[in-house]
């Protein structure tokens, strides 16, 4: 069922689709507001998947919260006992996701999301894990830099090779057949009108 609002279509129920989702694209599209934003708009139907990494806390991020921050002797242990979903390297850290981060999000009843990147949404793909997948991109790449520039957290060179990752990835998207929907975030309402549409199957 739906409350019409402001003539927007608001869902009042949880999907009847019930499996995880996974967001992938590249960093700076904006995929995290999207993501925040479908968590905040019905927080009792989905969470987030926190996933592992070694790389150091920015300012303001939680261990447990933003990530769970962890050694590489740490992440290399829940590797090789094969307790990683998927794992990748990037700008220099390891990221993954934890089956034990997965099953605790399934055990309240809750519809797990996954932000992950292009070489998990691979590992994922291939394992056979059933899922839904979604890709955010944004309008072109100038836009993307401008976004990662505006950030200030980057060096030149991390920017570069954020950019040259995003060359990738959307071809990965574009060509591979593995996301149901590509969503352009041009505009934020839109975008997020888009992904609620697909995740709720009104559109």
């Amino acid at each position: 069922s739906t409350s019409q609002i402001h003539n927007i279509l608001i869902p009042t129920t949880a999907p009847q689709d019930r499996r995880p989702l996974i967001i992938s694209g590249p960093s700076g599209a904006g995929k995290g507001t999207l993501i925040q934003k479908l968590i905040d708009t019905h927080p009792h139907t989905f969470e987030l998947t926190v996933s592992h990494t070694t790389r150091q806390p920015r300012p303001g991020e939680k261990d447990g919260i933003s990530y769970h921050f962890v050694s590489v002797e740490t992440y290399n242990t829940l590797k090789h006992n094969g307790d990683l979903i998927e794992d990748a390297m990037y700008t220099g850290a390891f990221y993954g996701t934890s089956k034990a981060a997965l099953a605790e999000i399934l055990d309240k009843g809750l519809i797990p999301i996954l932000d992950i990147e292009m070489t998990g949404v691979q590992q994922v793909k291939t394992s056979g894990f059933d899922a839904r997948y979604v890709f955010v991109k944004p309008r072109d790449l100038g836009v993307l830099e401008e976004r990662l520039r505006g950030r200030g957290t980057e060096s030149e060179r991390d920017i570069r090779a954020r950019l040259d990752r995003a060359r990738r990835e959307l071809e990965f998207a574009e060509t591979a057949g593995v996301f149901q929907r590509i969503i352009v975030n041009d505009d934020l309402g839109r975008a997020y009108a888009e992904l609620e549409g697909f995740v709720f199957g009104l559109g």
